[in-house]
């Protein structure tokens, strides 16, 4: 019988799988139910050490012999420091030893309880990978996040040449309950990686078997891979989902079009699923196209990045690729089946025939966004969209490959970084800006190098105009202000003080007009078109454009 501890259960079950044949066990009670776990595996090993100075290399010696990953177990408290000189040593000679420690609740560190000390990141720059799993695995989300975070550091433990990880392991009292006839099923991420060439055949296998098989791209650097990749992938009739800021934008389905998964049903009320994801690229925008991913949850996915590390991010991932986008993309040169590209065809001919009917939204930011998009789309531009509403007006509208600080998806420093491109471009850069993001980082034209190629469209709402969808929550004016940080300033007297060409717009009229002056096409100086709108109807226009699936019902 194994432990009641399902995080105990989850870490052992994956080392099994990942090939952990020997473990070094050291005494302790913190780490018992973990002993008891390993000893039960008839495919492990154990070794009692007592002395976890010795263990660590008794475990060091195990892996350099069989070249496996090895586990050394030790308690809680300072019997995880005595492992540093062997894990030091595993570090240099890139030996994958694997220590599992034992930890003590959370809330019970630096409470003055015995052998409690801060385990996460005890052995520092020594491991190429620290993790501790969840105290109490609760819900399914909490079971994937365990199982994600011990495939993450065994991957590690033998990627790039291979080095020593940690996995930290806090629990609860009682800690003797072993009623768990068995282990369970878990989850194994792959990684195909090679000095060379990698192999992808394991992948295409799946790939060219599946039924339901999409291609999502997320955000990209310019020209990391060409259009040519993609117009192959369609040819071969691929379903590929893609957003502006992967800049391979032509056969993109718009992400307005999410709703109308829905209307993909085998069965009355069921959403059709791809049985099998090809990730590439970095972050999405679309939450919507997040949400339908992660409801394939039986689906085959496999990740491309160049540094081989763990993004699970539709919580479905089968294994990462550690290769170059444009190769693994290169490498497919078989058909999609046709009945699931034509019915996302279909989609994408509702999606067109709506937007049609829809017209143009009122005035709004989106019809800011919309009208430059429509002036700008044949021009030799560059175009920085700030987070927040105006990259997701961002994936609406533009056509061309967008740039967007999405790595961690902050507000601060988008007018910067748009403003630092135009510092060593000869282009026209346009900043598509909302007005938390522009006053906050307002000092970016604080700069004496700016030219008349920056443009900036301010798009101001007097406040955080995403967190609108909040306002039914709000229980009072004081809330509305503080959660949407209202207020109202407008930026001609900074773009006075810094010799910034201004225009402001508060109607159709003047919007048109301004999109004129900003996009003329010599300036000597940076051009700021202030867009005037209120943010409750910026947020319903949005609603009406994005949520068409709903709105197309009522046409």
């Amino acid at each position: 019988m194994y432990s009641d501890k399902e995080n105990i259960n989850i870490l052992t079950a994956l080392l099994v799988a990942h090939g952990v044949r020997h473990a070094v066990v050291c005494p302790g009670s913190r780490n018992a139910p973990i002993v008891h776990n390993l000893d039960a595996c008839s495919s492990i090993e154990c070794h009692s050490v007592t002395d976890e100075r010795s263990a660590g290399f008794y475990a060091l010696g195990i892996a350099l012999e069989t070249g496996l990953p090895t586990v050394v177990c030790v308690t809680s408290g300072t019997a995880l420091l005595d492992l540093a000189p062997a894990v030091a040593e595993a570090y240099y000679q890139h030996v994958p030893l694997v220590v599992v420690s034992a930890d003590r609740p959370p809330q019970w560190i630096n409470q003055l309880d015995g052998q409690t000390l801060p385990q996460g990141d005890a052995l520092g720059r020594f491991v190429r990978k620290a993790v501790t799993l969840p105290n109490v695995i609760q819900n399914e989300e909490l079971h994937w996040y365990c199982n994600r975070l011990v495939n993450e550091a065994l991957l590690a433990a033998t990627q790039e040449g291979g080095g020593p990880v940690q996995i930290n392991v806090p629990l609860d009292r009682p800690l003797y309950n072993f009623t768990a006839p068995e282990l369970p099923q878990e989850r194994k991420i792959e990684c195909l990686s090679s000095c060379s060439a990698v192999d992808v055949s394991p992948m295409l296998q799946q790939l060219y078997s599946a039924k339901r098989p999409v291609i999502v791209i997320g955000q990209l650097q310019k020209k990391e891979i060409s259009e040519d990749v993609i117009e192959q992938l369609v040819k071969h009739h691929y379903v590929v989902l893609q957003e502006p800021l992967s800049g391979v934008y032509a056969h993109n389905v718009p992400f307005t079009g999410m709703e109308e998964l829905t209307r993909l049903s085998e069965k009355e009320n069921a959403v059709v699923y791809p049985d099998f994801i090809l990730y590439v690229g970095r972050t999405l925008v679309s939450q919507k196209l997040k949400q339908y991913l992660r409801g394939a949850k039986d689906a085959v996915c496999w990740r491309v990045d160049e540094r081989g590390e763990i993004a699970d991010t539709f919580m479905n991932l089968t294994g990462v690729i550690q290769a170059k986008t444009a190769d693994v993309l290169n490498a497919i040169d078989k058909d999609a089946p046709l009945d699931w590209h034509d019915a996302w065809e279909n989609i994408q001919l509702n999606v067109l025939s709506y937007l049609k009917r829809c017209s143009e939204p009122q005035y709004s930011s989106a019809l800011a966004v919309k009208k430059l998009e429509e002036i700008i789309g044949n021009q030799n531009i560059e175009e920085h969209y700030a987070n927040s509403m105006a990259v997701r007006y961002g994936c609406l509208y533009a056509k061309y490959h967008v740039m967007c600080n999405r790595g961690v998806n902050g507000i601060d420093g988008s007018l910067s970084t748009a403003a630092g491109s135009s510092l060593v471009t000869d282009k026209n850069v346009y900043c598509i800006i909302g007005d938390l993001s522009f006053f906050y980082d307002r000092n970016a034209l604080w700069n004496r190098y700016l030219r008349g190629n920056l443009r900036i469209l301010l798009l101001n709402n007097g406040g955080g105009g995403i967190f609108e969808k909040f306002s039914e929550h709000l229980q009072n004016e004081e809330d509305a202000r503080n959660v949407m940080a209202q207020y109202f300033t407008t930026a001609e007297g900074f773009c006075a003080d810094n010799h910034i060409e201004y225009h402001y717009a508060d109607d159709e009229d003047s919007l048109e007009k301004g999109l004129k002056d900003l996009t003329c096409a010599d300036a000597k100086r940076p051009i700021v078109l202030e867009v005037r709108t209120k943010a409750k109807e910026d947020w319903e226009n949005y609603q009406i454009i994005n949520n068409y699936g709903k709105r197309m019902e009522k046409n």
